[in-house]
């Protein structure tokens, strides 16, 4: 394949003479006489450019210069006849390829610079549409990437959602056998939300909580119903064996690693703000916003649900009793919430003054300042 050369010469007989010489090798040429005319002239399909230094108007160096601002990368030889240092070091800083003198006395010599830098050149093709066709496969490999992530990530989303199929259908089959706690874990999960709506969550948070509170009593799945179901005081066998579900729970929840905010929030549903509670004794800031938020669902309905060992509290009580046990259960603020979402659901709320809180204890026979009977939420 022919190599095609500009050359640029402000003097007439130096490009024929030029020409000549690399037409003798079997180059195309184009030659012009100006800087500007390289401009003009100039594209991808020359292979060399010959540039003298020496030119009216525009010198060699402003021409290359101008090329380099254009992004051109297509070597250049400069020609000269009176070389210098200062030259030199120039042309070096504005990235020639070589130089060339004239008179041309030497014409092997000359031809084989040419050829190295048409060799160069071509070098630099290759080396631009190696790139190119790189980028082309990364970009496609990316797609393809990208594409087999989605459907991975669609069927992990739908192996997640079955698991929690699968999770929620045993729970609610554990508690229908319990006509007392049937319906205990919707419940929760229905009150935790509407408390974390109220009190504006994050939509990740929510989606977290939802999870946690469906499966908060998962852990009763290995606890045996009938001390679940027991209608007397628990001994203190049967109370330590019940309170070993948090921790059975997040075991349970473990293998699960999308789970992993809901296996913590799921062993410490019944921790306490003042490190009384179980499976680690943990409270205050250790709780996180999310755990708080269940155990006030979690108390709330198991008050307010009937039980075969005592009765239902009215939700004015409920909420009450939740109040009166904020100084060491509870989140106080997140209490004033749940209060105003679950009361004025019967239209019911308002503040209790602390003038009030002794006649509702009085009322329901309630032991203080001790927490909410923990037999209340088996």
């Amino acid at each position: 394949m022919r190599s095609k050369i500009l050359i640029a010469d402000d003097d007439t007989l130096v490009r024929s003479t030029i020409r000549k010489i690399l037409h003798m090798f079997h180059h195309d040429v184009v030659a012009v006489e100006s800087g500007h005319q390289v401009l003009e002239h100039v594209s991808d399909e020359f292979d060399v450019i010959v540039l003298d230094i020496n030119m009216p108007g525009m010198d060699g160096f402003e021409t290359l210069e101008r090329l380099n601002q254009q992004k051109i990368d297509i070597p250049v030889l400069f020609l000269t006849g009176a070389g210098s240092m200062e030259y030199a070091v120039k042309a070096i800083h504005l990235g020639a390829y070589d130089f060339l003198t004239k008179p041309i006395v030497d014409i092997e010599l000359f031809h084989i610079k040419v050829k190295q830098a048409v060799e160069k050149r071509h070098f630099l093709l290759r080396e631009k549409a190696y790139k190119r066709q790189l980028e082309i496969e990364v970009q496609a490999k990316t797609h393809e990437l990208a594409e087999k992530n989605l459907l991975l990530e669609q069927h992990n989303s739908r192996l997640e959602d079955a698991t929690v199929q699968i999770m929620t259908s045993l729970q609610v089959a554990m508690e229908e056998k319990d006509e007392y706690t049937a319906g205990h874990t919707h419940r929760v999960t229905e009150l935790a939300l509407l408390l974390a709506h109220e009190a504006r969550l994050s939509n990740e948070d929510i989606i977290v909580l939802r999870r946690a509170a469906q499966f908060h009593d998962i852990g009763k799945l290995v606890i045996d119903l009938s001390c679940i179901q027991k209608a007397g005081e628990l001994n203190p066998e049967e109370w330590e064996l019940i309170k070993k579900h948090p921790d059975t729970g997040a075991s349970i929840i473990e293998p699960l690693t999308f789970m992993d905010r809901e296996r913590h929030i799921i062993r410490h549903h019944h921790e306490k703000f003042d490190g009384s509670g179980y499976p680690d004794g943990i409270g205050g800031s250790e709780l996180d916003t999310l755990t708080r938020i269940i155990t006030i669902a979690d108390s709330y309905d198991a008050m307010t649900s009937l039980r075969n060992y005592r009765n239902n509290f009215t939700p004015v009580e409920a909420v009450d009793e939740l109040r009166r046990c904020t100084s060491f259960q509870f989140d106080a603020e997140l209490v004033e919430i749940f209060a105003r979402v679950v009361l004025s659901t019967y239209s019911q709320y308002k503040r209790q003054t602390v003038a009030v809180y002794p006649r509702i204890n009085a009322t329901v026979q309630r032991p203080s300042p001790t927490p909410i009977h923990e037999d209340n939420q088996r």
